[in-house]
């Protein structure tokens, strides 16, 4: 057994990994043969970890540990050699000898051991000659088989797709990529933290219901098969939330997966991770303070840092976030005063077609001013901003903006060229929000697939009465993407969505 020579099973390689796979099978067969079958153990007394050795080396020379891992390395030196062993925390070398081991074990590990394997080893810690810090071999045990070969050594795991689709391979043969799980944990623990030392509590709601409200977008529907109904996957946690406002429980958040029937590109995934969190008593400027507090911890939390690089840009979270509203970003970019011409959509047709866009006919004055905004304004963002006072049309959940019906107080914080939180100050009128929901099922009924429905049981919630409430969602994975400086979405979720391989 040496270093890992195999390679991706294309042209000759993957005759040399098929027949190397049965010879791993019949090292296998001839192990349970021998009464050694690895898989029949069930444990291990490992007491210490690579890193854990490796960053306290001083107190730990000449001490006895039992570490297990990976086998990424082998090299044999006749009666004795070295191995690199992996673990979650790194790589460390072992070394052994067969005098020390016993021939026994040294003659299993030659024989019917390969690069994948999973060992354990017993031994004291040392340095060698050449200054690194090792692991002696006292005692070796295998503890499970791999019966297909890593990915060869130099050239690691490539194919991008093929990365996704097997991310066990792809964290075992690139470190890097398990470094940004370990971050997303660290921003996911930073969010909880905060939130929780704020008076939140974090709640869980259903991920079935009977209406996709709470965003505009297309569901994934199934069937219940008891109740005898179609239900939803949910696209926001919403309204849900809000209920529990009603309720009295006045600060409350939820991190759960959402499930939209969209389509996948770098920043979307049908299924993905959001924070939403409401508080009583607040309004949207209120949610501009709380999540620029909770987006520095969380870039501290990952990256040690208040100023990130993303995708070539350096990113500045320890200034204060700017603040624009969306008129006055159109107007700083394309000159255009949407609100010197509020509630006319003729007008702001023919201000969308002279900058070289093309409205939709049906569309609103507030439609065609936020696609305004998303084709010429939006990839000129890369500072944190603060984009607020939206127009009605398209916020249906929002309180309008006083002294000026035609906007509602909401924001959406850019950063690096996209949309990373969007928060309200909620709308707590019954009846205008019956009204919103009137116009969303207008919609509907012309073909739009992602309107709102109308969701009684939550205007029944309002009408028992919701304090003044601001609320703020964010996407997590977005935000994971720009504290890792990941370039897509799939790069920080595990198990990405992907389309089957045919067989």
């Amino acid at each position: 057994m040496n270093e890992a020579t195999t390679g991706t099973p294309e042209e000759d390689g993957a005759v040399r990994n098929v027949s190397e796979t049965q010879i791993r099978r019949d090292k296998l067969t001839a192990l349970q043969k021998a009464g050694k079958d690895p898989f029949l153990i069930t444990t291990c007394p490992r007491d210490h970890t690579a890193k854990e050795i490796l960053d306290n080396f001083a107190d730990l020379e000449n001490k006895d540990v039992c570490i297990a891992g990976r086998i990424l390395s082998w090299r044999d030196m006749g009666k004795a050699g070295f191995m690199d062993l992996f673990d979650m925390t790194g790589r460390i070398q072992v070394y052994m000898k067969i005098d020390q081991v016993g021939e026994e074990s040294y003659s299993e590990l030659k024989n019917y051991w390969d690069v994948g394997d999973i060992i354990s080893v017993k031994g004291y810690v040392f340095k060698t000659r050449r200054g690194q810090i090792s692991v002696h071999a006292a005692e070796i045990r295998l503890l499970s088989k791999a019966l297909l070969p890593l990915p060869e050594k130099f050239h690691g795991l490539k194919d991008t797709d093929l990365r996704y689709r097997q991310r066990y391979l792809d964290l075992i043969v690139n470190p890097e990529v398990k470094e940004t799980f370990v971050r997303r944990s660290r921003i996911i623990k930073a969010i909880r933290d905060m939130l929780d030392g704020m008076g939140y509590i974090e709640v869980e709601t259903p991920v079935l219901n009977t209406i996709p409200g709470g965003a505009t977008a297309r569901p994934f529907i199934t069937h219940h098969n008891t109740l005898n109904i179609d239900m939803y996957l949910r696209i926001a946690t919403e309204l849900h939330l809000k209920r529990l406002i009603v309720g009295g429980m006045e600060k409350v958040y939820e991190i759960g997966r959402i499930f939209r029937n969209e389509g996948m590109d770098v920043k979307h995934n049908p299924e993905f991770t959001t924070l939403e969190m409401y508080e009583a008593y607040t309004d949207y400027r209120g949610m501009m303070e709380r999540t620029e507090n909770l987006i520095r911890a969380c870039a501290r939390a990952a990256c040690g840092s208040e100023t990130v690089v993303y995708q070539g840009d350096e990113i500045d979270f320890s200034m204060p976030f700017r603040r624009m509203t969306m008129n006055d970003a159109i107007q700083k970019f394309t000159g255009v005063d949407f609100l010197s011409f509020k509630g006319n959509a003729e007008k702001a047709r023919e201000a969308a077609a002279g900058l070289g866009i093309e409205p939709k006919p049906s569309g609103a004055w507030g439609d065609i001013m936020a696609q305004v905004f998303d084709e010429k304004v939006e990839d000129k963002l890369v500072q944190p901003t603060f984009i607020y006072d939206y127009p009605v049309e398209v916020s249906p959940l929002t309180k309008r903006k006083r002294g000026v019906p035609e906007l509602v107080e909401r924001f959406e914080l850019f950063i690096a060229r996209c949309e990373l939180a969007n928060a309200y100050s909620e709308l707590n009128d019954p009846i205008d929000q019956r009204e919103r929901f009137v116009r969303q099922m207008e919609l509907r009924a012309k073909g739009d697939e992602e309107a709102n429905m109308i969701d009684e049981d939550f205007l029944t919630a309002l009408e028992y009465g919701m304090p003044p409430t601001g609320g703020m969602g964010m996407g997590i994975d977005r935000l994971v993407m720009l504290l890792t400086d990941s370039a897509s979405i799939r790069d920080v979720l595990l198990f990405p969505t992907m389309r089957p391989r045919e067989v």
